[in-house]
């Protein structure tokens, strides 16, 4: 068997080696390659292999649960922890809070000062605040004849209550105000016709107001509101004036926006017991009454950057005394639109009202003004105006402002003219009183403003006003000022030191003095036209707190001790400083 195998391995050997040796004896020859096409090799494009292959195998392995279990086993520890003890953290004691102060001072010329304010809660829904405040002067000034004492009083009162809907008030206010017309030239009692009647001058005036309002607030209800006032004024000349105001308002989702209609209804009523001091003659006195009902619808736009008011003010005012109506449609058109975050946002705006002007409103202006005033309302045709505000700094913001308005009826203060022979209850017929003067007015203006925050202790502000007028009449606006600015600071010097300080700069204004001639129109009067010089007042005051509860100031006035002139012939009182104190309590 094993030699066959041997012959077997032989033979297959034999074989192999005579077939190669055939082939190697072969002549293959030659040919010829014609190539008939340039030769383009391509890549052909690589098939990626997937991450997870799929598994077709009809056997698949299932993974076993493996569960396991530790054997804890205690091991013995010879270290022992230290006890710690927590470091002590300075709590700032929480401000001490009182609901009431009370304050009072004294100074020269005679001057008087009295401040009262509490604020008492009745519940967690309710409370009510009571506030008194007073100040008055009995000095007289040098080489003016008619006595110049002053005194304000008001007394004001609120009580409020919150639901969970809706909250609601009430408030009252009375006040008592006295003023003297001491303006007369220097040297008007020593001239005749006046020589002899200095000392029957009875130039003293009272006014008296008393207001009671109420007002309502709804929280997720189309009717976010109401407001309801009514004073009454009046004075120690006969005087008197009623006055009523009631706003509803009206606020509707629409789509993302909201739709608002503000109404108002405004009526004032009023008469004078005296004539107009154009008339040489006291023989009748002056009713007047005005009646306002409006309606302003406004669309408000929301987006990122800009906010957009879309709205019109249509009023209807009749003139009850002489049955004249009219029917006024006013713009109301405001946007802003942030430029640059809060370092620069525009605004402007297109606005329009009509303007109810009052007796009180007037004497809150000027209370010198005569009781012999004729009332009208002031069509407010619009106020365009355009600006840029924002904050240069985290502690400094600005505001520039430009504006265009025209206003007909423009109410303007001018001295009454002299009489000699006309002799009233009180002595307001010297030119030493204001009468109205109406006026169609525009009005150029530029406002520039600056506040610094350097910290919460000082903050420092300063503003500046350009008005440049053009009348219908051609005449100057009657006291109205050009230029105007102010600057103030408040300075918080440690915990227990704080000042302040604040001045005012008015320019130059215009005013004229007349004399009233029997038979003869107002117009034809003998007129001087007066110039007011520019006055700049400085205050300051200064304040140290003794406790939490007691603190003791002083205040000065007029530091440069100016006898400027606000209105004509009716000098200010000069350097005036006053010292008091304010207690803080609970009541």
């Amino acid at each position: 068997m094993r030699n066959a195998i041997k012959l077997s391995v032989f033979l297959f050997f034999a074989m192999v080696q005579f077939t190669i040796a055939q082939e190697e004896e072969e002549d293959l020859g030659t040919e010829t390659v014609t190539v008939t096409k340039a030769y383009t090799p391509t890549i052909s494009d690589a098939f990626k292999i997937k991450s997870v292959p799929n598994l077709n195998d009809s056997i698949v392995l299932q993974k076993k649960d493996i569960e396991y279990n530790i054997f804890s086993v205690p091991v013995a520890s010879t270290f022992t922890p230290a006890k710690a003890k927590a470091s002590a953290v300075k709590r700032m004691p929480p401000p001490v809070l009182f609901n009431s102060y009370a304050s009072a001072g004294g100074g020269n010329p005679a001057n008087i000062m009295a401040k009262f304010y509490t604020s008492h809660t009745i519940d967690r829904e309710s409370g009510y605040t009571i506030g008194l405040d007073h100040n008055s002067s009995r000095g007289d000034f040098d080489n003016l004849p008619l006595n110049n004492i002053f005194s304000d009083t008001r007394l004001d009162a609120a009580f409020k209550k919150r639901d969970r809907d809706y909250d609601w008030g009430i408030d009252l206010g009375v006040q008592h105000q006295l003023y003297n017309w001491y303006g007369t030239e220097e040297g008007f009692f020593s001239q005749p016709p006046f020589t002899n009647i200095l000392l029957d001058v009875d130039a003293r005036q009272n006014y008296f107001m008393a207001e009671g309002g109420a007002h309502v607030n709804f929280e997720d209800s189309y009717f976010k509101g109401a407001k309801l006032q009514y004073r009454r004024f009046w004075d120690t000349v006969k005087s008197g004036e009623n006055r009523v105001i009631f706003e509803p308002s009206f606020d509707f989702p629409v789509g993302e926006e909201n739709f608002g209609i503000r109404l108002k209804a405004d009526y004032v009523n009023g008469s004078f017991a005296n004539a107009d001091l154009n008339n040489t003659e006291n023989t009748a006195g002056i009713d007047y009454g005005h009646l306002q009902v409006g309606v302003n619808p406004s669309l408000t736009l929301l987006r990122d950057d800009l906010s957009l008011n879309l709205g019109i003010n249509l009023v209807y005012g009749l003139d009850t005394q002489r049955s004249d109506s009219n029917f006024y449609i006013y713009p109301a058109v405001t946007a802003s639109y942030r430029l640059v975050d809060e370092l620069a946002i525009a605004y402007g705006g297109i606005e329009g009202e009509l303007v109810q002007n009052s007796y009180y409103g007037f004497v809150a202006q000027n209370p010198f003004v005569s009781p012999t005033l004729t009332i009208q309302p002031t069509d407010n045709q619009y106020d365009s105006y355009i600006g840029l505000r924002g904050q240069l700094l985290p502690n400094l913001s600005y505001n520039i402002k430009g504006s265009y308005t025209a206003e007909n009826r423009k109410p303007l203060f001018n001295l009454n003219p002299q009489h000699s022979t006309r002799f009233d209850e009180k002595g307001y017929t010297f030119g030493n009183s204001f009468e109205l003067f109406y006026d169609d007015l525009k009005t150029l203006g530029i406002f520039a403003e600056l506040n610094i925050d350097v910290n919460r202790n000082f903050t420092l502000g300063i503003n500046g006003n350009y008005y440049n007028y053009n009348t219908e009449t051609g005449n100057p606006a009657w006291n109205l000022p050009e230029v105007e600015g102010s600057l103030f600071l408040d300075y918080q010097i440690g915990e227990k030191w704080f000042m302040g300080a604040n001045l005012f700069f008015v320019g130059e204004r215009k005013d004229f003095s007349q004399i009233a001639q029997a038979n003869t129109q107002p117009f034809d009067f003998p007129t001087t036209i007066i110039t007011l010089d520019s006055f700049f007042d400085a205050n300051a005051h200064i304040g140290h707190r003794l406790s939490d509860q007691l603190s003791i100031f002083v205040r000065a006035s007029n530091i440069a001790n100016n006898n400027y002139q606000r209105w004509a012939n009716f000098p200010v009182q000069g350097l005036q400083v006053l010292g008091g104190a304010t207690f803080k309590f609970d009541l």
